[in-house]
């Protein structure tokens, strides 16, 4: 499905009326002094998109979303009581962890699956997808922190995704990662308490890296630029795609996170050079 707008034309609307908005915020209220983030929770498309020229079995794929990540976060939320923020449509509408002049962005392929509704996209079709999908959602990251802001927090900040157990033909042995740059206020306790945990491997910027591009740009843009207390979680799909796996691997995301993100003395601001 290539896009025909013409150029300097206003596209109609990419949501209808009754379709769910650009994102979802769970217990928004929640007193937790931190916020939780899924940045690729749901799989669903525009009707408009027509499913972006793609069978449905592809959606469901690790390219539509982050397979459990969403259900994982929903549990760490209510074991915290932490307003927690999910995007609504599927990260090949719109990645909204890329930049958007990133290529990855919109992609056209996506691990190696050709995604027609992505190809040859004028810059209003772009816009209309950034307008819809993208800004709603980060306008809403950065409410919910100034709200904390507002009542005297420093608040923290928990990027929550999933990674395929197989990439490029490759195994990967994490059962989880933890991604973090320069600040590791909560990456490094956070490290050491799930090694301690048995029958594991946890990788250190596995399989992905914070520290190389295409870096998160949810936790770069909100946390890190203004030196919040942040970490970012894969946690291997394979463990979080049924409804026990979630519950393990929340309850061990927990156990490890509970002291760390209870020490008043965490938040604060910490701009690392």
């Amino acid at each position: 499905m290539n896009d025909t707008t013409p150029s300097g034309a206003v596209p109609d609307p990419l949501l209808a009326p009754d379709e769910p908005p650009a994102f979802e915020a769970a217990a928004p209220d929640g007193d937790a002094p931190f916020l939780l983030v899924c940045d690729h929770a749901s799989r669903r498309v525009p009707r408009a998109l027509g499913n972006l020229g793609l069978e449905d079995a592809l959606l469901r794929r690790h390219i539509g979303w982050d397979i459990g990540a969403a259900e994982v976060a929903r549990e760490l939320s209510r074991r915290f009581d932490a307003p927690l923020l999910l995007t609504g449509y599927s990260r090949l509408v719109i990645d909204c962890n890329r930049r958007l002049d990133h290529p990855t962005s919109i992609p056209p392929v996506s691990d190696g699956v050709a995604v027609p509704g992505n190809a040859h996209l004028s810059a209003a079709e772009r816009k209309r997808r950034a307008d819809t999908l993208f800004w709603p959602y980060h306008r809403a990251i950065a409410a919910a922190l100034k709200r904390r802001e507002r009542r005297g927090i420093v608040p923290g900040f928990i990027s929550v995704h999933s990674c395929t157990p197989v990439f490029g033909g490759v195994e990967r042995p994490w059962h989880i990662g933890v991604l973090w740059n320069k600040d590791g206020r909560i990456a490094v306790p956070l490290l050491e308490a799930l090694r301690r945990q048995p029958g594991i491997v946890v990788g250190d910027n596995e399989p992905y890296s914070a520290r190389e591009e295409p870096r998160g740009f949810t936790v770069a843009h909100h946390a890190e630029a203004a030196g919040y207390p942040h970490v970012a979680l894969e946690i291997r799909q394979d463990l979080i795609d049924t409804h026990h796996g979630v519950a393990e691997w929340a309850a061990r995301v927990a156990e490890a996170l509970a002291p760390i993100l209870g020490d008043g003395a965490l938040y604060r601001r910490e701009h690392s050079s």
